[in-house]
């Protein structure tokens, strides 16, 4: 189907360049309100950039509009670099337009969606535009993967390691040639190192005939059912109907459905916090322009050895008593006054969790940490998105940790080394009196 270099064509103009910006620098402060600007200017215009000449002072109010809000917000967005370039656009696009700086502003409005059966919904979507149909002449089914985030953060990556992380700030979750996701994560207690996901950011690339490019973007108690510019699917291509968000949910559940890249994503609210996971075919994961330069691709290469929390250890310690001694690296968090005892925390994600997994150790280890219930919830669904969206159901259970050795934070998991100097050292000892004796 074309996957990989020059699959799509560059997205050109201001706004889906804002939009990359928003993606890659999501962490900045939440009183920063330029979100809130860029999507109410988006509703107002449409998305267009290049109005009719009817249109034009419509237009300049909604830029001006724009401008009035970027003024308001500017003292909490100071150092914002989404914030800067929205004060560019505005200025390049005033200028453009012929628009003065002098005048009447406008109401924001929100954009009309079309409804069920509009043209838009169109069921006779290009091949090109669903994956699996384009599979037809290949000898072998796509192969699909899964990763998911949840919790205190626990990551599972597309190759089924399971780690528990710090990774506080904004961390690349997936970033190939089709999507990039982006989470960032905040500190659960004042003073803790437990973080959870507060922020999430996906941006769908524009792809051929299928899809435009789209944004979607989710915080702490705010769960849209809507793409940022307030469409529910891939614009206005003739494939738009190949992507499409739905709300399962008010306010908890959405699901976003990429079906030209094979993918599905499901995003949840759970208490305060989010989490994530996706289904996507190997041929997706796997296409990058440079595999190199990814950098911390998440779900591809797992956490950095400097990130992983041994949650297990601090399980271990917390089953012993308060003062059993725990390893630096296995206590992320001082315990909260209100945090769970031991044997309450086990006893409430028994209830949930029968298994006695990965996913029940690391709600063990959330309920430590945080005292928040909902953490129970978090793992709880986490597994259920698993038996949704992983392909191989022998594998939905995860059972042995995984922390990688230094040097290899990005390798795919084996056996361990075979403790070869320790047997040789043993063996050494078994035949040192023979030894002497001969001498």
């Amino acid at each position: 189907m074309g996957m990989g270099r020059g699959a799509g064509r560059p997205a050109l103009g201001f706004w889906p360049t804002l939009a990359f910006l928003l993606c890659s620098f999501p962490a900045a402060s939440s009183s920063c309100k330029i979100l809130k600007c860029n999507s109410e200017f988006w509703s107002a215009t449409a998305g267009s950039h290049a109005p009719a000449a009817d249109d034009a002072p419509e237009f300049c109010a909604a830029l001006r509009t724009y401008a009035l809000c970027t003024r308001r917000t500017a003292r909490t967005c100071r150092g914002d670099l989404a914030y800067h370039s929205a004060v560019h656009g505005i200025e390049d696009l005033m200028s453009q337009h012929s628009c003065s700086k002098d005048g009447p502003t406008s109401q924001p409005h929100l954009r009309t969606l079309p409804p069920p059966g509009d043209s838009q919904e169109r069921s006779d979507s290009p091949e090109i535009c669903h994956y699996e149909k384009s599979f037809h002449n290949r000898a072998a089914a796509p192969n699909y993967t899964h990763c998911g985030l949840f919790g205190d953060p626990h990551l599972r990556t597309f190759t089924d390691r399971f780690q528990t992380c710090k990774v506080q700030g904004a961390w690349p979750l997936i970033d190939n040639n089709y999507l990039n996701v982006q989470v960032t994560n905040t500190p659960v207690l004042p003073g803790s190192a437990a973080t959870a996901t507060s922020k999430l950011t996906i941006i769908f690339k524009n792809f051929q005939e299928c899809v435009d490019q789209k944004v979607y973007q989710a915080e702490m108690d705010e769960l849209p059912a809507a793409f940022a510019d307030g469409s529910k699917n891939g614009g206005e291509k003739h494939g738009a109907n190949s992507l499409k968000i739905t709300e399962k949910v008010s306010g908890q559940h959405v699901e976003i459905q990429a079906k030209y890249i094979g993918t599905t994503i499901v995003v949840r609210q759970v208490g305060r916090y989010l989490t994530f996971a996706v289904r996507m075919p190997e041929e997706v994961v796997n296409a990058v322009e440079d595999r190199d330069s990814q950098g911390l691709y998440l779900c591809l290469r797992g956490c950095p050895l400097n990130q992983q929390i041994d949650f297990q250890a601090f399980q271990a310690g917390a089953a012993e008593g308060p003062g059993a001694p725990q390893p630096p690296a296995a206590s992320p968090a001082p315990p909260a006054p209100d945090t769970f005892p031991y044997e309450t925390a086990v006893a409430k994600c028994k209830e949930k969790l029968p298994v006695e997994d990965l996913y029940y150790q690391a709600c063990v280890f959330d309920l430590l940490t945080t005292g928040d219930v909902n953490f129970t919830l978090a793992a709880y669904y986490a597994l259920e998105d698993v038996k949704m969206l992983h392909s191989n159901k022998d594998k939905l259970h995860l059972y042995a940790r995984t922390r990688e050795p230094p040097g290899r934070a990005g390798a795919a998991p084996g056996p361990p080394p075979a403790p070869w100097p320790l047997l040789g050292t043993l063996l050494l000892l078994a035949l040192l009196p023979a030894l002497l004796g001969a001498a």
